[in-house]
């Protein structure tokens, strides 16, 4: 039955006004109130977080300083090492001597003496004034002098510092006024006996300080180095803001001074402490920046304040205003009764009166969603033990004793465990072994002692043990749940055997570049070196660096480059005793190159080697030509010989039988003298030919070449009934060659193509040589022959060791030819003619522009 609607009573002024308006009204108000609450907060608050970030910098920018000094000196320390451990100091110091009771004065070098290497060490650190060689006893004995700097008379005489211990010191004192820092280490001769002492002199001035902080803006920070005992500065990295001698009071006024302590250097014999300077105008100028972003802040949070608590008010006021038009709506079919409706004013207010009426109704609901929330839970059971059910990994729930109260089947199948038989048993009994238990029965004490504060998932390895015995590591963590009347906890297990073998492999690997034989660098963008190989000694070496160093300028520009492009890079380095192929690959994502090495010493030796088997293979070649020419050879000498001897016969019967006619002897004696000159010059090419020599190249004419070899095989040619057409150009082709090798590529090609001849009828023999220049950068020389040709089977094979097409052939005569024109830089191939035979093609770099340049 509906229940009565009350009629509301006379509205009252707040009833009259609109909701909208009233949640804009309320908005306003609370919004200014709690931003006047706030704003008594918020400056102080941030004033303490300025101050206090502001000396977190000071001092974080006072530790960076100190850091890039201390590091800064270590590279002179490691520089002194490097010099006294070289090898030329130890050759010098073999022959040398010191007696202790000599009064020779120092010897004093300008130039490098002989016991230093070169200058390249300096490209990164600033030269120290002065190199001490000193012996045994601290004695100054040589003194090399690297600037106009004069040496402090109190390193002229004995100097105890190297005395105190036998390793590398770096110390902090000062010498007539002024800071110095002093590096020494042993010096050993050759022998590995100790000789003394090198030290490196460096003064801390204004360079050396500005040095240190190189690479980091400075902003106006200065540093220098601070005399604690009278307050005063020795060396600053800026002299003319903070000139040496001026005491600490006077800076205080421009300057925000941090000093810290050298703790690094005990064998200094003075109170120094090394200051950082930020002026006074820097923090003010922060400190403006910050007041005026919080005076704009203020302003920007009270306007945000007062608009959100304004705009959530009238949205809350929308809101409900649907609500109770949901409500009216609701009450027609719910109560069979309409809301009082008035058309103006606040409606809250009325509505409160018959809002009461739904009490009844909702506590009817309560019970439905009892009965409801009762269904829910056995549905939200089901679903738990579907969980546990098809779970990858083993969930286990004991009670506080540790004993086992649910096991699920994945449990089972891990552990070989039937539930049935796990219930009830001790949880770490019967799931670890003997080494684990203890481990697992204090990770439950520690969750029982911090239950009341709601811990977090603990999670640990441990090693569990099936039911044959067996053990394998797993991954578990404790969750505690808290029940009615009791105290349970849930353990997670997850069998972690192929996580752990995952992870070996991965170990194994990252052993692999310090495993590695070949060298293995990496090198970020400003060419400083972050790892190195055990392998990588030689490069260094050969860069002159060390880890953690910069890579020499050139080096530094190709990796930038190398950066930009993206692109790999490959190059060679040739050290003292090893030669290096260069991989430089860059990973732009991450900015830095790796290098890898790789070392080709035994290849190039090979190649040296393979170089002098080619001269012997070539050397052996020609004497097998030689060998096939003898016959046509001794034709050409018996020719000269016998008109040599009919000559002279000649010559003797005329003088035998006549006193006269002497200018037809002397024709004959002519005639005899040059037969004789051409079997000699005969015989010296035919030793130029084969003999054995070192090959040398100059520059020749390739048509004198071309004419030269044709003089060798004119013999062959006219047994073979044939005319060599020689078709050469009209200009000089100059060639930078090595004449005797190209003879016999020449000689090799000709005489092929006169056995090529042999096989078609003599009136269709013929060859022809022509010499052109190609495109003025090339000369191009070709034999043609209008012989059988070259099938297209053995064209493809024709330039292959040991192959031939010659019943008598050994097959190197083309290999040896192509290896000689590669190595002038040049090209040979082979191809058939339109008209029939073959045309060889001789492609050589030309000579011309260079000469003409």
């Amino acid at each position: 039955m509906p229940l009565p609607l009350k009629r509301p009573q006379k509205l009252s002024l707040l009833r009259r006004i609109p909701m909208p308006l009233m949640s804009i009204m309320i908005g306003l108000f609370c919004g200014l109130v709690v931003w006047g609450m706030l704003d008594q907060v918020q400056p102080r608050a941030l004033r303490s977080i300025f101050a206090e970030e502001m000396k977190t910098r000071l001092d974080q920018q006072a530790r960076e300083t100190l850091i890039r000094f201390d590091n800064y000196v270590l590279a002179h320390t490691s520089t002194a090492r490097l010099l006294a451990n070289h090898r030329q100091l130890a050759n010098y110091l073999e022959p040398v001597y010191w007696f202790k009771g000599d009064k020779d004065q120092p010897r004093q070098y300008r130039s490098t003496p002989p016991w230093l290497p070169g200058s390249t060490l300096w490209q990164s650190l600033i030269r120290p004034s002065h190199i001490l060689l000193l012996d045994s006893d601290g004695r100054t004995r040589e003194i090399y002098q690297l600037g106009d700097r004069p040496l402090p008379v109190e390193l002229a005489g004995t100097n105890e510092l190297p005395l105190s211990e036998r390793r590398v010191q770096a110390n902090l004192t000062s010498l007539g006024d002024r800071p110095y820092l002093l590096v020494s280490e042993t010096a050993e001769d050759a022998t590995g006996t100790e000789m003394g002492f090198l030290m490196l002199v460096a003064p801390i001035d204004e360079q050396f300080l500005a040095a240190s902080q190189q690479g980091v803006s400075s902003n106006g920070v200065l540093v220098g180095i601070l005399e604690a005992d009278e307050q005063r500065f020795l060396a600053s990295s800026d002299q003319s803001r903070l000139p040496p001698q001026r005491r600490l009071s006077e800076v205080e006024a421009d300057f925000l001074v941090t000093a810290q302590s050298f703790s690094e250097y005990e064998g200094s014999t003075l109170n120094l402490q090394f200051a950082t300077l930020v002026p006074h105008s820097v923090v003010e100028a922060i400190r403006d920046r910050v007041a005026s972003l919080e005076r704009r802040q203020r302003l920007v949070a009270a306007f945000t304040f007062v608009s959100v608590f304004t705009l959530v008010f009238f949205l809350l006021s929308e809101r409900l205003n649907k609500i109770l038009q949901r409500i009216s709506r609701f009450s027609q079919r719910a109560l069979g009764s309409k809301q009082p409706v008035i058309e103006r004013g606040n409606q809250l207010f009325v509505l409160e009166d018959w809002i009461h009426q739904f009490i009844q109704l909702v506590k009817d609901t309560r019970e439905e969603m009892r009965q409801q929330h009762e269904s829910e839970m056995h549905e939200s059971e089901m679903l738990k033990q579907a969980i546990m059910e098809t779970a990858l990994d083993s969930i286990i729930t004991i009670d506080r004793q540790g004993v086992i109260i649910e096991f699920n089947p994945t449990a089972e199948q891990t552990f070989g465990h039937h539930r049935q038989e796990a219930l009830g048993k001790v949880f770490a009994d019967l799931i670890f072994n003997d080494e684990s238990r203890p481990q697992f029965n204090r990770l439950m004490a520690d969750v029982l002692s911090s239950r009341d504060r709601h811990p977090d998932e603990m999670r640990h390895e441990l090693t569990a043990i099936k039911r044959g015995g067996g053990v394998f590591p797993v991954e578990l963590a404790i969750k505690p749940i808290r029940l009615k009347n009791r105290l349970a906890f849930t353990i997670y297990m997850h069998d972690i055997s192929n996580r752990r073998r995952i992870e070996l492999e991965i170990r194994s690997l990252a052993k692999f570049a310090s495993e590695s034989p070949s060298p293995i660098l990496r090198v970020n963008r400003r060419g400083v070196i972050l790892y190195a190989n055990n392998a990588s000694d030689q490069l260094l070496s050969y860069w002159g660096c060390e880890r953690a160093q910069t890579l020499p300028l050139y080096w530094r520009n190709r990796v930038t480059e190398i950066l930009a492009n993206g692109r790999d890079w490959q190059t060679q380095v040739i050290g003292a005793t090893q030669v290096y192929s260069l991989l430089l690959t860059p990973v732009v994502d991450l900015g830095y190159v790796n290098i890898y090495g790789r070392d080709i010493t035994a290849e190039r030796e090979a190649e040296r080697q393979a170089r002098e088997h080619q001269q012997e293979l070539i050397h052996v070649s020609r004497l097998s030509t030689m060998g096939e020419m003898a016959t046509g050879l001794a034709h050409e000498l018996n020719q000269p010989l016998s008109a040599i001897a009919n000559y002279a016969n000649g010559s003797v019967r005329r003088l035998q039988s006549s006193g006269r006619e002497s200018e037809d002897i002397l024709y004959a004696l002519g005639q005899i003298t040059a037969q004789a000159d051409r079997a000699g010059e005969i015989i010296k090419r035919l030793r130029a030919l084969v003999g054995k020599q070192t090959p040398v190249r100059r520059i020749a004419d390739i048509n004198d070449v071309v004419r030269e070899v044709c003089s060798f095989v004119e013999f062959e040619a006219r047994k073979a009934g044939v005319v060599i057409e020689q078709d050469f150009s009209i200009s000089s082709l100059p060639v930078k060659i090595d004449v005797v090798q190209i003879e016999q590529v020449l000689l090799n090609l000709i005489r092929n193509a006169l056995d090529a001849l042999l096989e078609i009828p003599e009136d269709e023999r013929n060859l022809v040589i022509q010499t052109r220049c190609q495109d003025g950068e090339r000369v191009l020389l070709r034999v043609l022959d209008t012989g059988p040709g070259i099938q297209d089977k053995d064209m493809s094979r024709l330039f292959e060791p040991f192959y031939t097409t010659k019943e008598s052939g050994m097959g190197m005569g083309l290999i040896i030819s192509r290896t000689i024109i590669e190595d002038h830089n040049g090209t040979i191939t082979a191809e058939q003619r339109a008209a029939g035979g073959t045309c060889f093609s001789i492609v050589l770099p030309s000579n011309r522009n260079r000469d003409e340049q």
